[in-house]
Formats: structure tokens, sequence, C-alpha cells
């Protein structure tokens, strides 16, 4: 019988498969001292760049800047790709989109060091968002997160730490690493990317993107992620999208664009006030019917609600018996309360008998 850590290992092994032989390579430019990316078109306006993790790893990430750019894409891929497969993607996304743009490959993709797998994963973003916080001076407040496919899940990670985020983007997301494969309705253990649970303490508008014909990552997925956001944008639903084609309709850049724009708009003031209503704890109410119902809350144990009565024999508000201050009372617990014009006691478990008009409920 295998152990959680056995599966989940396991699990990990089925999760992750970086190009082999890797698709660029990083050097040090001799002239300028700066790490350029072979395999790549030159740019200028790319940073390659060498982050430290603190699990030890190398990863690679590519900065992409845009003076236009307002906003910020930390982009986390899928499971099969590098950074060098991703390069043109990461340029039109920088210009359709109008934002800097910010890739890193995981440990053991590309040309980044260490074996890929759930925990490396969490590190390698956490270091990138340090990166982008202490070389480019960039705030979560103008951070955007995309994780694509096994990308939702360090993107998931980092967005539930960072409260004040700009947005997120879940593109072909999973719902935790197992629910992929055995189609369960519940969590172990030994599960891997548990974005179900992570989703809830997400407090930025998320947008869920996901193909209806997705035979890789079932929509259900995406479907599922939206309703648990806690302040989901309008889902887009691309008919006839597989999993890893959704950038080849026109409908993706349109509404991801509509969603960046959206996003430019909100200013700090806006998101710091929602973030103090999400941070407040919800009172429940007890809702009860105005016209016909009042709530009291006695001195001792119970709360009464107690509404006006209608009299046996004519079956219409009480105004035949002559005691207006008559009341029937249904009870949470019982606590031997006495009515309010007689002054006699009750004793029974889920009935009171009003000694005053001789009405029973």
């Amino acid at each position: 019988m295998l152990s959680g850590c056995s599966v989940s290992s396991l699990a990990a092994r089925f999760a992750f498969f970086p190009p082999e032989p890797a698709t660029y390579a990083v050097r040090k430019d001799e002239a300028t001292g700066r790490l350029v990316a072979s395999g790549v078109p030159r740019d200028n306006a790319l940073d390659v760049l060498l982050v430290d993790t603190r699990r030890g790893n190398k990863v690679v990430a590519f900065y992409f800047r845009n003076p236009c750019a307002r906003l910020t894409l930390l982009y986390s891929h899928g499971n099969a790709a590098d950074l060098g497969q991703l390069y043109d993607l990461f340029v039109q996304l920088k210009v359709n989109l109008k934002v800097n743009l910010m890739g890193y490959d995981y440990s053991g993709y590309g040309a980044s060091t260490g074996k890929p797998s759930e925990e490396n994963t969490y590190a390698d973003i956490e270091a990138v968002y340090q990166c982008l916080e202490t070389e480019y001076g960039i705030s979560q407040e103008d951070i955007i997160l995309y994780g694509q496919s096994v990308g939702s899940g360090p993107t998931l990670h980092l967005a539930s730490r960072l409260p004040r985020l700009r947005g997120v983007v879940l593109h072909s997301a999973i719902l935790s690493g197992l629910r992929v494969v055995c189609h369960v309705n519940f969590t172990f253990c030994f599960d891997i990317y548990k974005n179900v649970k992570k989703i809830k303490k997400v407090k930025c508008p998320v947008l869920v993107i996901h193909g209806t014909d997705d035979d890789v990552v079932n929509w259900s997925h995406g479907k599922e992620l939206w309703k648990l956001a806690r302040e989901p944008y309008d889902p887009l639903w691309i008919k006839g999208g597989g999993h890893c084609n959704l950038e080849l309709y026109p409908d993706f850049i349109r509404h991801l664009s509509r969603f960046i724009r959206e996003m430019e708009t909100i200013t700090t003031k806006i998101r710091l006030k929602k973030i103090r209503q999400s941070l407040q704890p919800r009172k429940k109410a007890h809702r009860v019917n105005t016209t016909t119902t009042t709530t009291f809350t006695t001195n001792c144990c119970c709360r009464i609600r107690v509404r006006k009565p209608t009299c046996p024999s004519c079956n219409f508000s009480c105004g035949c018996c002559g005691l207006r201050n008559c009341f029937s009372f249904r009870f949470f617990r019982c606590c031997r309360p006495t009515c309010f014009s007689c002054g006699s006691c009750c004793s029974c478990r889920s009935c009171f008998k009003c000694c005053c008009c001789g009405d029973t409920r």
C-alpha cells in the first residue's frame, strides 16, 4: 500500500513534463556583463534574470518591459513548456495588453536548476515576486498574477498570501492535482495544488478562462473555481476551446484586455475599501417578517419570536378574543417564559398555551 508521501510523489511525476532538451540557454554577455538567452531573439526591452529561491535553486526569469504599462503580469506557465517556447506569446501579451510581463521557468525547467515539484514551484514564484519588488520597485497593488493549467497552483498559492493584489487570471486552471486524474469531489491530504481551498482566500478580482472542450482539464474545474472565488469577474468560456489553444480565439485577447483595463481603473482607495469590508466579520442577521413578527431578546438564555395570533374560531387576527396583548410564541430553547398578559408559566416543550384566551400553538 502506498503512503501519502509516495502518492504525492507519484502525482508530481505525472504533473511535470519539462521539455528535453531545453529550448534556450542562458549565458553572460562579455561585452555588457548582462545575462542573455540564446535560442530567442535579442530584445533590448528584455531582461534575463537568474533568481535564487529559498530552496536553493536558481530559476530563470524573463522580464519584458513596456513603457506604456501601468500594471505588471506575473505569468506561471503550464507543465509542458519553457520560456523559449513562450517567448512569442509573451511579446504579444506585452504589446496587446500594454503591460510589463514577468515569466519564469520552474525549478528543473529550461535553464533553471533543481527538480520540479509542488513545493519548488511555490518557492519559485515567491522568489520571482520578491525580485519584482526589490529589483523593479513593483508592489503587489500593481501586479496581476496569471496562472495557466498547473501554473494555477503557484499562482493561487501566492495570491492567497497577498491581500492587496490587483487581480488574478486563471487560464485552464485545475481544482487540484488528483481531481484532474481521478475526478473525485473531496480532497486527500496527499493531493497536490489544492486550489479548491486556496481560491477562497484570494481577496482580489479573479478572471477564469476555460475551453468548453478541454480534454485535459475538464471545463468543470474552471466553473467550480469561478463559483468559489470571493470576487469573481465575468468568466470567459470559449466554446470549442481545448487546453492549449485558447490564445487563438479572438475572444481571448478581447476579454483579457477588458479585464486589464478595468483593473487599471481600480484606485488604491477603492481596493483598500473592499479589503477592509472583506476583513470585517459578517454579522448574521436574524431575518424576520416585520409585518407580522417582532424579535425580543430577554435577559435569560433564549431568543423569542413573537407574532400576532389568529383566533381558533374565526382564523383571523385576534380581534374577537378581546385581548390585544395575547401572543403566541415559538421558542429556540425553552426556559419557562411567562405570558405577557397573565404572567402564567409555560412548561411545554414545543408549544405555548396562553391561559388568557385558550389559544394553543
